[in-house]
């Protein structure tokens, strides 16, 4: 396997004594795409929020590039080059789509406060950068056409696409998805498995959490299981298919087991 991007080590997380994590350990590789599954209440997200900045680990490490994130805050592990999407689409509604991914951009900018408010030389070429940035970022995920628009009167498929540009704008070296295809139809969701794919291709490493098996084992190249905290399975699409831990945990016993 490629060397890896990413490094679990032993995560487990706690809230009030219930765990929600418990000695998980996987490694992301650099370039792939790699699924996070398992049913409601697995863990998934406590996993993207550990690794985010959200929640600290209650123990074990969290690595990127060998970094330890630890302690770090989530405006620190953005800027080393982590970015995330969420459930629950975090737009902001009453700016342009341009504007939500020009925000997006701010992580990368190296004026000061001081620059910014004297609109120095410098703080006038990047805007001009983040401009042009974020415009390219909506034309690559299909939505340039819609660059005025308030992200609040997108169509939903819309708002999520935006939410990539977004994420992308701070240029990631992991790009984490936690249920992009959330609300999606089938049209919607082949169009997102081509952009994932398209993501991966243009250099960016993709994590994603997904519920729908179809377009998890259609896109990732590789997925690890959780089941109550736990990491029950590791391996490729087809090899996950046909594990029986997985098969009774989250895809469901097969009927030739049925009782």
């Amino acid at each position: 396997m490629p060397e890896p991007i990413l490094q679990l080590r032993n995560v487990s997380k706690s809230f009030g004594g219930v765990a929600a994590n418990v000695d998980v350990s996987f490694d992301v590789a650099r370039g792939e795409i790699l699924g996070l599954i398992g049913p409601n209440g697995a863990g998934k997200t406590t996993c993207f929020n550990a690794m985010t900045g959200v929640y600290r680990p209650t123990s074990g490490q969290v690595l990127l590039e060998g970094q330890k994130l630890g302690k770090r805050k989530k405006h620190q592990i953005t800027q080393l080059g982590i970015a995330r999407t969420f459930q629950n689409i975090r737009l902001f509604g009453e700016m342009t789509a341009l504007e939500n991914v020009v925000v997006g951009t701010d992580a990368r900018h190296k004026t000061s406060v001081v620059g910014a408010l004297i609109r120095s030389p410098r703080h006038q070429r990047e805007e001009r950068e983040a401009v042009d940035r974020a415009s390219a970022l909506l034309e690559f995920v299909g939505i340039a056409d819609r660059a005025a628009d308030k992200a609040r009167n997108l169509p939903y498929g819309y708002q999520r696409r935006l939410e990539i540009a977004r994420a992308l704008a701070t240029e990631p070296k992991l790009l984490c998805l936690d249920e992009p295809a959330a609300g999606f139809n089938p049209t919607e969701k082949e169009e997102l498995m081509g952009l994932i794919r398209k993501i991966r291709d243009d250099g960016y490493t993709v994590l994603l959490i997904e519920h729908d098996m179809r377009l998890v084992m259609g896109v990732t190249d590789r997925i690890v299981v959780l089941e109550f905290g736990k990491k029950i399975a590791e391996g490729l699409p087809a090899n996950i298919r046909e594990n029986p831990a997985v098969i009774a945990a989250y895809l469901g016993v097969p009927d030739d087991g049925a009782a």
